[in-house]
């Protein structure tokens, strides 16, 4: 069954919305990019399906465009927190079903989301979190923070723990953990039933409470 690809507008095309809308239209997603600089536009054009210049500070422009037909907006416009909320009440006015927000501060974080953004980012905030996350503990290969304060991450195996059984790490007893599964290379391999053993840079695939991750990490 081929995947189903959804429409996206992507607004603001400096480093972190250009990026963002490249990936999506990697992916094979139809992708607008929507931006004032004629340059920003000029260099994105060979990538998406469609990218204008536009003021989307004006609602009769954004609907000429005919923005309000995509499924999802990415709000991405950069220092201009004006332009930012202007254009996230205009989105909300023509009826766009999803809008994503990029916020430069706090304050315009509570902004956004008293004007009804479906999820409001600060990429700075949260980058950093990740990379603080994966310094404190050099076994953490990645993570990702799934709210409520529950995380899946990657751990790696360190070579003094190769040729131990998965059901001898205290996954779900010592440690109030719950074990995915691991990476051997490229390849996944289910962890049901405890018996397959470790071997040297296997990337377990955890999900649990933060403090208990740290713990289990801190233990390797």
């Amino acid at each position: 069954m081929a995947k189903e690809t959804r429409s996206f507008a992507v607004i603001g095309l400096g480093a972190f919305g250009s990026t963002v809308a490249t990936e999506l239209a990697r992916f094979g997603n139809r992708v607008i990019g929507v931006d004032l600089d004629e340059r920003r536009v000029a260099q994105i054009t060979p990538v998406l399906a469609s990218a204008v210049i536009l003021d989307t500070t004006d609602e009769m422009a954004l609907r000429d465009a005919g923005i309000d037909q995509y499924d999802v907006a990415l709000i991405a416009i950069g220092r201009d927190i004006e332009a930012s909320i202007l254009a996230t009440m205009n989105l909300k006015m023509l009826g766009l079903g999803h809008i994503w927000v990029k916020a430069s501060s706090k304050t315009h974080h509570r902004i956004l989301s008293k004007l009804g953004a479906d999820r409001v980012i600060l990429p700075e905030q949260e980058m950093g979190r990740h990379i603080a996350q994966m310094l404190n503990n050099p076994v953490v290969q990645d993570y990702a923070s799934l709210g409520n304060g529950f995380s899946v991450v990657n751990i790696v195996v360190p070579e003094r723990m190769a040729g131990r059984a998965v059901g001898t790490l205290g996954v779900g007893t010592a440690y109030d953990l719950r074990l995915l599964g691991l990476m051997r290379g490229t390849e996944f391999r289910p962890c049901d039933d405890g018996g397959l053993t470790l071997a040297r840079d296997d990337k377990l695939i955890l999900l649990g409470k933060r403090a208990e991750l740290r713990r289990f990490g801190d233990a390797l």
